[in-house]
């Protein structure tokens, strides 16, 4: 079974939406785009050794902890509307999902996104995980798989796609990322919107170096832990 795109509707028919990208990454030649496949792949798999013991940790306080799989498979919308699966290391409880309309009003994000920093479904080892980015290791997986790159637009959940427009769907134009210049600028302490514009810009002025220096950027963002929950 093929599998299905989603086809998001307009969320703001009366506003303008810029002229569509047609630069940058979405431009790139078959050799740029190989190089920045080589430097994912040439970086992802000796970062998955390397932070191995750190997996492993994590995979064990999760069990110790709090009942359900250490593993929280993710369906997130990548390239061109595709779905996929993202790997994630389970920070919530194991209904967490089924709860989630009952916290809607605590919702602390704009958009279509939905976020709480102290959202009481996140376990205390979960917590502590979400605040160092270890949760989002084993998307080093999904980088190896080809499904997503070190540096893009973050995938999003497939129901905050419904309500994208044309101008916000431009981000699903390319491979998604484990980081972006948001990330490294203030994770989900940035408005929706905010993020839309420097993931186009991204996408637009993208070259190599563009990805190098995000990376550089990441290591520090992830240590200041500012915007992560």
């Amino acid at each position: 079974m093929r599998p299905r795109t989603v086809r998001a509707r307009s969320a703001t028919p009366d506003v303008d939406v810029p002229p569509r990208i047609d630069g940058g990454l979405l431009a790139a030649s078959g050799r740029q785009l190989l190089a920045k496949r080589v430097l994912d792949v040439s970086l992802a798999v000796p970062a998955l050794v390397l932070l191995s013991p750190v997996l492993l940790a994590a995979a064990c306080s999760i069990k110790l902890t709090s009942a359900g799989p250490v593993f929280y498979p993710q369906e997130r919308i990548g390239r061109d509307g595709k779905p996929f699966r993202m790997f994630k290391l389970r920070s919530m409880r194991l209904d967490a999902e089924s709860e989630r309309s009952a916290y809607l009003h605590l919702n602390e994000s704009t958009g279509p996104l939905f976020k709480i920093r102290r959202d009481p479904r996140v376990t205390p080892v979960g917590r502590i995980l979400r605040s160092w980015s270890i949760d989002e290791l084993p998307q080093l997986l999904n980088v190896i798989h080809g499904e997503m790159s070190l540096v893009g637009p973050r995938p999003p959940l497939p129901e905050e796609c419904e309500h994208y427009g044309p101008h916000e769907r431009q981000r699903l134009l390319v491979k998604p990322g484990i980081t972006c210049i948001w990330q490294v600028s203030g994770r989900s302490d940035v408005p929706f919107a905010e993020q839309v514009r420097m993931d186009l810009e991204y996408i637009a002025g993208w070259d190599l170096r563009s990805d190098i220096r995000i990376l550089l950027r990441t290591v520090p963002a992830v240590l200041g832990r500012r915007g992560a929950y």
